[in-house]
């Protein structure tokens, strides 16, 4: 997603500074390196993933992160590696955004952006395929990987014209209009296509991934919603307005831990933004103390937002005895650790938007109130 770069008390540490994705480039502050640090882990609990991928030019995090959490999920579940098709999810999901848009008279969100729900509203509905079922990212416009510089304000003009001040009803044919500038630039899906010697439909090769759809929930932490509720969280990436339960944040980071320690990955959406380098090490800043009130005045007072999403895969302690996250990021094999971040506890506890996982996962009680 499109990082905002309002002030936030994120501290990521480096020894070198590479290019940073579009979306994040544009508002990098790149005086914001706190000290030069490398940092020596001991892994502690590592679980299977796929490889890292490369969103480049796109907002689309919420995409690569989900699909590589659904990998993991099925790596988990069947002990097969799939390379799932981000540019499928990326057709079907903006033209789902398109059709909500116009149903709200343009009183919604039309962005890049998204969450872990689209991903799995996508293949719920459309079904999914493997990354070579299409073309490859950035192919059809020239580039190496995915490049949406001019394929999204394309797009964006032509969804917001469809309900101009004006308009007294949508456009004859806008759907096939929208659905012609989505296919131009990242390929038509597929209706039909074979793998290893057998052929599917996207819906059919969905439901052979031994996925249960029903089993993912999000979990969040904010004080202006009650505990134990649902609430839509109101952030501008979560168009499809799916809930997230309500758990306060001591509890969310024992779920974490928990579900890791079970042997269950979890994805997270949270907050990247402000001074934020490349090079694969998150913490606070030396006297910052996360507390759940400390969340919700820098959620409030847009310090911080919901602008990433990536795979909590592991657990790690670093030379003192600290412990942290090891993520699979959404960047390519960047940084000190080829991709992979090392996002210590307190800055996961303050920085953290939703968690999405498997019921499974979940404590007895949580499962139960859920």
């Amino acid at each position: 997603m499109k990082l905002d770069c309002r002030k936030s008390v994120l501290t990521l540490v480096a020894t070198v500074l590479v290019a940073l994705p579009a979306p994040a480039q544009e508002n990098l502050q790149q005086g914001a390196i706190a000290s030069e640090l490398r940092k020596t882990f001991t892994t502690v609990r590592e679980l299977p993933i796929t490889s890292v991928k490369n969103q480049y030019r796109s907002g689309t995090c919420w995409d690569f992160g989900t699909l590589g959490y659904f990998e993991s999920e099925i790596l988990r579940k069947m002990g097969k590696t799939y390379d799932l098709c981000e540019m499928f999810v990326v057709n079907k999901d903006y033209m789902d955004n398109a059709t909500h848009y116009v149903r709200m008279h343009g009183y919604s969100q039309i962005s890049e952006g998204g969450s872990c729900d689209d991903v799995l509203e996508v293949i719920r509905n459309h079904g999914i395929c493997p990354e070579d079922a299409m073309p490859a990212p950035g192919s059809l416009t020239g580039d190496s990987l995915a490049n949406f510089k001019v394929f999204f304000p394309e797009l964006e003009r032509m969804v917001k014209g469809i309900v101009r001040e004006d308009a007294k009803e949508p456009l004859p044919h806008w759907r096939d209009s929208v659905q012609a500038i989505i296919d131009r630039y990242v390929g038509r899906c597929p209706e039909t296509f074979v793998y290893e010697g057998k052929t599917y439909t996207p819906q059919s090769f969905a439901q052979s991934l031994g996925l249960d759809l029903d089993k993912y929930v999000s979990l969040t932490s904010y004080t202006h919603h009650p505990f134990r509720q649902w609430f839509v969280i109101e952030a501008p990436y979560k168009w499809r307005l799916k809930p997230s339960y309500n758990i306060p944040i001591e509890e969310l980071m024992e779920v974490l831990d928990r579900a890791l320690d079970a042997g269950y990955t979890v994805a997270w959406g949270g907050n990247v933004s402000g001074a934020f380098t490349r090079t694969g090490l998150a913490q606070l800043p030396e006297g910052i103390r996360p507390t759940q009130e400390l969340r919700q005045e820098q959620w409030d007072d847009w310090e911080f937002t919901y602008d990433h999403v990536m795979l909590i895969y592991g657990k790690a302690v670093d030379e003192e005895g600290k412990p942290y996250y090891m993520v699979k990021n959404t960047w390519g094999e960047t940084g000190d650790y080829q991709g992979i971040w090392y996002m210590s506890r307190d800055y996961m506890t303050l920085n953290t938007t939703y968690l999405f996982l498997n019921r499974d996962a979940l404590p007895k009680k949580l499962r139960k109130a859920l």
